[in-house]
């Protein structure tokens, strides 16, 4: 992807509350980045205005505090068993956000469709990944929870940008080079445009803030640079000359990357991310796993022969996964981590881990075992979500339309 700017996002910038994710300094394309701001708190008077009553006076500080929030929005495919690298890298990060921000969490189901999938699996899957959201502590009543598909303008408006992005921007895509290469001839269109329909999640909710993996930094560079090629073909003054309201058509979302441990890596190889795909089942642990299965799992991880245990040892990329678990699990910090474990062996450890991964997850697995023992909520919950989200979502695609000289129907 040719980027006409870049800027180097300032190493300080990170996830609100000090929670765990990745710190990186990288490039973004077209779009000049502003050093993420702290976060954003709502002023609230210490005084009240003369002649308004408490209760009108409270909810206007309410309303006031909820406009001043930064939108924030993410998803995760409903594809195969959540594992600890999609929980601790994103799901219980998003859980701090919900004060501090207006979140919108999605089930991407489109994006789960780019390669062979079972109709069955999906639809459950989708379901499950709504409860698991819930478990980990998304409030429905504080975040924005709904499926992509049941919101119609993620998919318009990814045929809009399709229109607008060079193909040469998306065969630069380093996850479709890769991917691409492992499917053959049977690659398919959507793997292509994937990252289209990407910006049009991001874009679509004039998102502020988007947390950002290490394998999503190239596709948020993307959507910006999409979102700014369509605010300058079609926005600004020339949108207002022909009729329409001018100005910017979309917001130029920021980076919201987290310091330490988004990135959780495979049990067997410390140098490759945990992944749903993987073969080997005994490369991750799921959500769901019971406390013989992890203690089967963390008993037969890989680990080395060197004395002792230590964080970032480049020729010990096992030692330092294995440590963030047990520094994310147990909710120590890592100089506390050491002085408990560094003169341990294997054999003292690993029941250590698995101790403390067991009790990490009880509480989610059983508020999970209790939503999904009543479907009807959790798809009241997506029904709700979907309502709320698609009244942002098609404010936005009116004006991206209006903008590109399409004839918008009047919203009844």
């Amino acid at each position: 992807m040719q980027c006409t700017r870049s800027v180097s996002l300032p190493k300080q910038a990170v996830c609100p509350r000090g929670m765990p994710c990745l710190a990186r300094s990288f490039n973004l394309g077209a779009g000049r980045l502003r050093p993420l701001a702290s976060p954003l708190r709502a002023a609230s008077s210490t005084t009240q205005q003369e002649g308004v009553p408490a209760q009108a006076h409270a909810a206007g500080e309410q309303q006031q505090k909820q406009e001043q929030r930064k939108r924030v929005l993410s998803g995760v495919q409903p594809t195969g068993k959540l594992h600890l690298g999609n929980y601790l890298g994103a799901i219980k990060n998003w859980v701090g956000l919900q004060e501090q921000f207006e979140p919108f969490f999605c089930v991407v189901d489109l994006h789960a469709i780019t390669a062979p999938h079972d109709p069955v699996e999906l639809r459950n899957s989708t379901r499950t990944m709504a409860a698991t959201y819930m478990a980990a502590g998304i409030d429905p009543s504080r975040a924005t929870i709904f499926v992509q598909s049941h919101v119609s303008a993620h998919a318009e408006l990814q045929w809009l940008l399709n229109c607008v992005t060079p193909i040469g921007w998306l065969n630069r895509m380093i996850q479709f080079k890769e991917k691409s290469r492992k499917q053959g001839e049977e690659v398919r269109a959507g793997l292509l445009t994937y990252p289209v329909l990407m910006a049009a999640d991001i874009l679509l909710y004039q998102t502020d803030l988007v947390p950002v993996g290490e394998d999503q930094k190239q596709h948020l560079e993307l959507t910006r640079d999409i979102a700014e090629r369509v605010n300058n073909l079609y926005g600004g003054k020339g949108w207002k000359k022909r009729g329409g309201r001018g100005g910017r058509i979309f917001r130029i979302p920021e980076p919201m990357i987290p310091p330490a441990g988004a990135r959780v890596m495979s049990l067997q190889d410390g140098t490759a991310k945990m992944s749903k795909s993987a073969e080997n089942e005994l490369s991750r642990v799921n959500l769901t796993d019971s406390p013989d299965i992890i203690a089967n799992k963390i008993k037969r991880c890989k680990t080395d022969a060197f004395d002792g245990l230590e964080f970032d040892n480049p020729e010990r990329p096992e030692c330092t996964n294995l440590l963030t678990l047990y520094q994310l699990a147990s909710g120590r910090s890592r100089e506390e981590v050491l002085a408990e474990c560094a003169s341990m062996r294997w054999g003292t450890f690993k029941p250590l881990l698995t101790d403390a991964l067991v009790e990490h997850l009880r509480p989610l697995q059983t508020k999970y075992t209790d939503l999904m023992s009543d479907v009807g909520y959790v798809d009241s919950v997506l029904l709700k979500g979907a309502s709320h989200a698609n009244e942002t979502a098609q404010t936005t695609l009116n004006s991206c339309k209006d903008a590109m000289g399409f004839v918008v129907p009047p919203r009844s």
